[in-house]
């Protein structure tokens, strides 16, 4: 799961992500995401996380995700420009970011 509010960014990752295998969905925010993963039903494998985003950031998911032990176990990887995010993750890329480094 991409969770990006830049469309462009975020289609961009998720046609990568396609090319090599993987099945993506995309969600503008946090608010967006937690809707799909609840009443949806989806069940990712990982979620890249953007933090600056309008209606539910990153960081306003992420704890939202933490406090539901069903989606606390899908490991969040953060896509943000912040050094220092204080956002428990299994990783960090900066962006502006390369594919190769995002799919590693």
């Amino acid at each position: 799961m991409v969770i990006e509010d830049d469309a462009l960014i975020r289609d961009m990752v998720m046609q990568f992500l396609a090319c090599e295998g993987f099945t993506p969905v995309g969600a503008r925010n946090g608010e967006e995401a937690l809707h799909q993963l609840r009443e949806d039903h989806i069940h990712p494998a990982v979620i890249l996380l953007d933090l600056m985003m309008p209606v539910m950031n990153g960081w306003q998911f992420r704890a939202r995700q933490l406090e539901d032990p069903t989606l606390a176990r899908i490991p969040v990887i953060v896509m943000s420009a912040l050094e220092d995010d204080g956002v428990p993750a299994e990783a960090n890329v900066s962006k502006p970011f390369k594919i190769d480094v995002l799919l590693d």
